[in-house]
């Protein structure tokens, strides 16, 4: 294969070529980077002589990537990735600020932390406006693929180009009526009750409900939700019980009791997550710092 000829190459190429290998399409890399269909075609012809490659081929209705695509696409996106690091432009400064920050959550961590982050912005930054989309178990690709700017939740993936920073501890306990029940006081009382459970709309269920399983815990589920909002209408008047973080009894179960689960289940720590790309951008950094002062207030750090 002839040497890459570097002096035709442009980063708004690369990063054509990257979309082109994120979506798998054209068509959907067009509308990703919002130009036509027929741009995106030019420049992967410019790029096919540049590398030297098909890098995409026909394959049925779609497109796939040739081996050289696939083993070049790492290395395109760490150059651009540091080249997004670069020190640009003056200091970051907030009340004049003018973008979208979109934050994955889900219902739980959202109701716990966004609003006092909302609050904030308002305030100091007014111009940058918030976009909150569902978590589910998040993956590497929702910050790689900037489905997201930063990630909010108990699971990290392992992976090494994704930061994070602890926000919060917090423990599963076990939510119920006292109008209708007493607390269950033991691990057979637990298991032979009826239970709200929960499924993310993605069909992913979290870690507790795998943790049951692969504690050999057969627990009966009469109605499983798609988010933590949908816990308290389903539980009020009835005698199941809902396990859910203990921070929701301050907010969404406060009307209900609670007591520690009858079993062992480690305590775990909301995490802020976010791809390197943007560790040393002042404008995200600036977010990033809010979310944490939100935390620390909320653990009694900022009092």
């Amino acid at each position: 294969m002839k040497p890459v000829d570097m002096l035709s190459l442009d980063l708004r190429s690369l990063a054509t070529f990257v979309a082109v290998l994120d979506e798998g399409s054209v068509s959907r890399a067009a509308i990703r980077l919002g130009v036509t269909q027929s741009a995106v075609s030019h420049t992967l012809e410019r790029l096919r002589q540049a590398f030297g490659d098909p890098l995409f081929v026909k394959s049925g209705r779609g497109i796939v990537p040739t081996d050289y695509a696939l083993r070049t696409g790492p290395h395109i996106r760490q150059l651009l990735d540091d080249l997004r690091t670069l020190p640009s432009g003056p200091p970051f400064e907030p009340a004049s600020a003018e973008f979208t920050f979109t934050i994955a959550a889900n219902d739980y961590q959202r109701d716990l932390l966004l609003p006092g982050l909302l609050r904030i912005l308002r305030q100091q930054a007014p111009g940058i406006r918030l976009q909150v989309i569902p978590s589910g178990i998040p993956n590497a690709d929702m910050l790689r693929k900037e489905a997201c700017d930063l990630i909010i939740s108990p699971h990290a993936p392992e992976t090494t180009d994704i930061m994070q920073r602890g926000l919060m501890a917090d423990r599963m306990v076990v939510f119920y009526d006292p109008n209708q029940r007493n607390a269950p006081t033991d691990l057979a009382e637990y298991l032979k009750a009826d239970h709200i459970a929960l499924m993310f709309a993605t069909g992913e269920r979290p870690g507790f409900e795998n943790t049951l399983h692969a504690k050999g815990l057969d627990r009966r589920n009469v109605v499983t939700v798609s988010n933590f909002s949908g816990l308290p209408e389903f539980l009020r008047g009835t005698d199941m019980l809902a396990t859910a973080p203990e921070r929701m009894s301050a907010q969404l179960m406060r009307d209900f009791a609670w007591v520690p689960l009858p079993f062992d289940y480690k305590p775990f720590t909301l995490l802020m997550l976010w791809h390197r790309r943007h560790q040393n951008d002042p404008a995200h950094r600036w977010v990033r710092n809010q979310v944490n002062s939100v935390a620390a207030t909320m653990n009694g750090l900022n009092d």
